[in-house]
């Protein structure tokens, strides 16, 4: 499974919808949506996933003021529950070259092209179709979180209905979501005990074998274990909200200051965890840490804001902000860590009550 900074030619996102996730904040998420995909045109295909008509409407009338390049933006009809592609998505996988997945040779479609790298425009089709093949996917089975939300299973038919047709397709039979997990694309894996073990996901499964069916399925040797995720989390604790990597040795971590806090000592645990922590190539993990927002409570209820749910695309690495002082130091980090990528933030202070 490829890091996240690799080069890639398109984010799939589905576009919020559900007035049960949203209580009133529907339009903010759109707008957070809106400047997200905007950004991302800009260096790569953007694949938008709606239901029906109506939110097609509603997504097209929102996007129409953004700056959004001819072609970089493809709409597909396929209902999804709400927005959690990450986590109900297929997984992508790649391969060197001339190490086949199958004997199985896919067939090149114009209309759906390789996640492997950036399009080039002049790419014959037989070079196309060489990219193609070097990529397959991976479904992974979704409960909504370990069946909370009724309404959100339908996520799992979803990687069902893309147009996937032609890449190779593997099984992996178990229940993951892709945000409980963050890899280094060479062999790494992180996550959380408190998500992965939890018995509301694979509770006929060890930790042992949960540990054998990544490294068959997603190419990794190497998986690491942290505690527990973030307050106001309804995933079990997601590693996406919590630590990612951001080179092959190199981790981004939150820590909270305030010892009274209740994310102070999961988070403590966590960092010490990740100090005996090692790559797949026995080095020591480099560790860069970031600061937690203030507790943001809406409705007498926490939400998990973090500032480790960014996202690393094409044309730069895209920052969840919460209009606190604590953004600009946010901010500050990701320049120091990525000098070479565009740093731009997001004011996610709607779409972070959808959780």
């Amino acid at each position: 499974m490829p890091a996240e900074w690799a080069p890639h030619e398109a984010t799939w996102l589905s576009w919020p919808y559900n007035l049960e996730t949203w209580e009133g904040h529907l339009e903010g998420a759109e707008e957070a949506f809106a400047a997200f995909i905007e950004i991302l045109s800009s260096g790569e295909i953007v694949h938008l996933l709606v239901p029906n008509n109506e939110v097609e409407e509603r997504a097209r009338k929102k996007l129409a003021s953004r700056k959004i390049p001819k072609g970089a933006l493809q709409l597909h009809r396929i209902e999804t529950g709400d927005v959690w592609f990450r986590d109900f998505g297929p997984l992508f996988i790649s391969r060197e070259e001339n190490q086949g997945f199958s004997s199985r040779e896919p067939t090149f479609s114009q209309e759906v092209r390789s996640a492997s790298g950036p399009t080039r425009p002049d790419a014959s089709r037989s070079d196309r179709k060489n990219r193609k093949s070097n990529v397959a996917w991976v479904r992974f089975r979704y409960n909504a979180l370990g069946n909370k939300y009724d309404d959100l299973l339908v996520g799992d038919t979803v990687p069902d209905k893309m147009p996937l047709k032609g890449f190779p397709r593997f099984d992996a039979g178990i229940v993951l979501e892709g945000g409980s997990i963050d890899v280094n694309g060479s062999g790494s894996l992180l996550t959380t005990e408190s998500c992965l073990l939890n018995p509301n996901r694979n509770p006929s499964l060890t930790k042992a074998k949960i540990e054998q069916t990544l490294k068959d399925f997603l190419g990794i040797t190497n998986v690491l274990w942290l505690k527990a995720g973030i307050a106001g989390d309804d995933t079990d604790g997601h590693v996406d909200d919590v630590t990612r990597f951001v080179d092959a040795s190199t981790v981004l971590t939150v820590l909270e200051e305030d010892p009274h806090d209740e994310n102070f000592s999961v988070l403590q645990e966590n960092f010490e965890r990740l100090k005996t922590m090692q790559n797949e190539q026995g080095n020591n993990l480099h560790i860069v840490t970031l600061p937690m927002p203030r507790p943001l409570i809406v409705d007498d209820r926490r939400m998990a804001a973090s500032y480790a749910n960014f996202y690393i695309a094409n044309a730069g690495v895209i920052v969840p902000l919460y209009k606190q002082p604590s953004d600009e130091l946010a901010l500050d980090t990701f320049r120091k860590v990525f000098p070479k990528r565009k740093i731009v933030g997001i004011d996610c202070t709607e779409l972070i009550v959808g959780y």
